[in-house]
């Protein structure tokens, strides 16, 4: 799911995730690692109105042209369509002129009827949708509180985001059900036409105990297989179909562009992850009173984001395993997630991402045809560049593929090509 985005002349740009009504949810995914209500949510807690206002005022103060919002759970739906309404509305009362506002959700899709799509269209909200396959796979974890599954209700939701063009894209959570069946999983997105794909390998571990070890409940080698196998077909002969988010991000990094990916980043993005009731936390795996940044009801947000709580998380990243540092894909995953490595604090160790050998499997197995398809995308540019009318690149200038390299050293060699294409 996009995460949304914060900017300030001080604090550069600051990502915003806000759980909306904390762990409750309306199904009962054995395998979540955030709630824990059996898809008996009981009464909904919303975020309150007066904390809401003060957050987007201070928000809007910050924003410096363009403000985005994420919305999470538990389900978000739960706290109601007049709840989003008043979002909405506040957004607009504080957003300086010409600001750009964003909103994001992240939905199981169960409760979205005709009403909450054309909601979605009005606002420009990007949805992504919770669905782990076809319906035999999704229905065995993804199940209401009496153990109905949702398949059938989540393609409904669908189809109201389809009838009303909202955009929207499928999180798939990769767990033992379905880490052996990549093929089905990439058929159905194909079948059912879904553009955009992300995967996310099933935890073994809850937010709020970061102290605990990062387990999974698939292994490496496994969630290595499962990458190796979707990416045979992702890749299509050199010409994607689809955007699957793991390995878009691999290609941006052979097109000399950074991953947007925060477990491939260089460093983690300084982010906001806020409660229900406020409380403000660095990252979605650090729920936790030791990495507890404030409050947004009762501080100031200039404050938490000032907070020594942030620093000391923003360190954890760069502190890399000794095999990270001489690893020759290290640009493409910066050591992965912090929260997936073992430390040993009183030592000062720590041992390399749990998905260490998955990545590396991956990264040697797509390697040449990364580079094949890095180099069609850069005589396309190229192509699109002299189409336009725009003169010849200098060979002594800059190249515009991004690599830093004189157009004469980088893609020079494929003037020739793009002329006679």
């Amino acid at each position: 799911m996009v995460q949304a985005c914060l900017s300030s002349n001080n604090h550069g740009h600051i990502g915003v995730m806000w759980k909306t009504v904390s762990e409750a949810c309306n199904l009962a995914c054995d395998y979540c690692y955030y709630s824990s209500c059996g898809g008996q949510p009981g009464k909904i807690e919303k975020i309150d109105s007066i904390m809401l206002e003060k957050f987007v005022k201070e928000y809007m103060d910050l924003s410096n042209g363009a403000a985005s919002f994420a919305w999470q759970g538990g389900e978000p739906l739960l706290a109601g369509l007049d709840f989003f309404k008043h979002v909405v509305y506040l957004q607009a009362k504080y957003a300086p002129k010409n600001t750009i506002i964003s909103n994001s959700l992240q939905t199981n899709a169960t409760l979205i009827t005709e009403e909450w799509a054309s909601f979605f269209k009005q606002y420009n909200f990007l949805i992504g949708v919770s669905l782990d396959g076809p319906k035999e796979i999704n229905d065995a974890r993804r199940v209401s509180g009496q153990g109905i599954g949702s398949f059938d209700r989540v393609m409904r939701g669908i189809n109201h985001l389809r009838n009303a063009n909202v955009d929207f894209n499928i999180l798939t959570v990769i767990h033992e059900g379905n880490v052996g069946r990549a093929k089905e999983l990439m058929a159905i997105y194909q079948k059912e036409e879904f553009s955009h794909v992300q995967f996310i390998p099933c935890m073994d571990f809850r937010a709020q105990e970061p102290n605990k070890p990062g387990q999974y409940l698939i292994t490496p080698e496994q969630y290595g297989h499962f990458l190796c196998e979707a990416f045979d077909i992702w890749y299509n002969d050199g010409n994607p179909k689809r955007s699957v988010r793991f390995f878009d991000n691999i290609l941006s990094v052979y097109l000399h562009q950074e991953a947007e990916l925060c477990v491939h980043r260089q460093s983690c993005p300084k982010t906001l992850i806020l409660e229900q009731n406020g409380d403000a936390y660095p990252c979605d795996f650090y729920i936790n009173d030791d990495y507890k940044l404030g409050n947004v009801g009762q501080n100031s947000l200039i404050d938490i984001l000032n907070s020594p709580k942030y620093e000391d998380f923003l360190d954890l990243k760069p502190k890399l395993p000794d095999k990270c540092r001489s690893c020759k894909y290290l640009q493409l995953c910066h050591g992965g997630c912090p929260r997936n490595r073992v430390w040993n604090q009183e030592e000062d160790h720590v041992l390399s991402d749990y998905f260490c050998e998955s990545y590396l499997q991956l990264y040697n197995y797509g390697h040449e045809r990364m580079e094949k398809l890095a180099i069609s995308i850069k005589q396309q540019w190229l192509q699109n560049h002299l189409r336009s009318g725009r003169p010849k690149p200098d060979r002594n200038h800059i190249c515009l593929c991004g690599s830093g390299k004189k157009f004469k050293k980088c893609c020079e060699k494929w003037l020739q090509h793009s002329i006679s294409n």
